[in-house]
């Protein structure tokens, strides 16, 4: 049962993800595409906007892709991390907690998630397994410590939109 539980998680999260990285990217289920949500993140301040949307769908596809598959250990659901810092620091934490007003919660359980999977690995049915992968507790620390830096990075770089 804990292989299902990892498969299962390993899915929700990194499907979900996926699909929202496919939205940004491509427009898929009901998203706006990359230029689209390029112009979406100018208004948040990340300018070029089509830069940062680009950025923001590779490691929400990308992420969301390794983490479903179990490949790469720590390295999806680092990606997960950092795009999800990047949201709630940029849009979601000014709005509290709750998903209902927009808030945290939402971005927190991928957290969440994505921290045990990072930490605990892929389980029995990934990839990792398959191909004798694995990953020491320093080398995900070090590679989760990498992706906090560069959202913190990400959130620096934004300016506020210039006066009309």
């Amino acid at each position: 049962m804990t292989a299902l539980a990892f498969l299962l998680a390993r899915l929700l999260i990194g499907l979900g993800i996926f699909a929202h990285g496919a939205q940004k990217a491509f427009g898929w289920f009901g998203g706006r595409g990359l230029d689209g949500t390029g112009a979406h993140f100018g208004t948040l301040g990340f300018r070029p906007g089509v830069l940062f949307a680009g950025l923001a769908a590779f490691g929400e596809t990308v992420g969301g892709l390794l983490t479903a598959l179990g490949l790469a250990g720590p390295v999806g659901p680092a990606f997960i991390i950092l795009v999800m810092i990047v949201a709630s620091g940029s849009v979601h934490l000014p709005n509290g907690y709750f998903a209902a007003k927009n808030g945290v919660e939402l971005h927190g359980a991928y957290i969440a998630g994505a921290l045990l999977l990072a930490y605990a690995g892929p389980g029995p049915w990934s990839l990792d397994d398959a191909f004798g992968l694995s990953f020491s507790e320093t080398a995900t620390t070090i590679v989760l410590a990498a992706a906090i830096v560069i959202a913190l990075l990400h959130l620096a770089l934004r300016r506020p939109q210039p006066a009309a």
